[in-house]
């Protein structure tokens, strides 16, 4: 006979980064693409900022997080597992909904590089000036 495992999933997203988060109940380990947290994110404002959501809600020892991240910079990758916990979070229990909107970690960042037009050098630098 075979227990289920309780996973809550969430998809967390900022700028370029996609993080895929799964809680899991447990000691409060964070694994990020296999490595743990400190190891991933080494600084120590980017760890916090990742698992503020578990410490809002209080349930910060009580679940395993396993995320898979990939695209854009350690600050946005920082920024998708914080809103990929959250919506996790929501499906583990929907009363943490006011707390989470409140804490603005349900909102996506919608900020991204703006793509390159053609006949420009980026997206809004043009070329420069010859006059002769």
């Amino acid at each position: 006979m075979t227990t289920a495992l309780a996973q809550y999933w969430g998809t967390g997203r900022r700028k370029n980064a996609v993080a895929r988060v799964r809680l899991v109940p447990g000691t409060g380990t964070v694994t990020v693409n296999g490595r743990t947290l400190e190891d991933y994110f080494g600084l120590q404002t980017l760890q916090m900022l990742a698992t503020s959501p578990l410490n809002v809600v209080g349930v910060a020892g009580k679940y395993d997080v396993i995320v898979t991240v990939i695209g854009g910079g350690v600050s946005g990758q920082s920024g998708a597992v914080r809103h990929g916990i959250s919506r996790a979070l929501l499906k583990l229990d929907a009363t943490f909904r006011p707390v989470l909107k409140q804490a603005g970690f349900l909102t996506r960042d919608p900020r991204m590089k703006e793509r390159r037009k053609y006949g420009l050098k980026k997206a809004r630098k043009r070329p420069q000036f010859s006059k002769r």
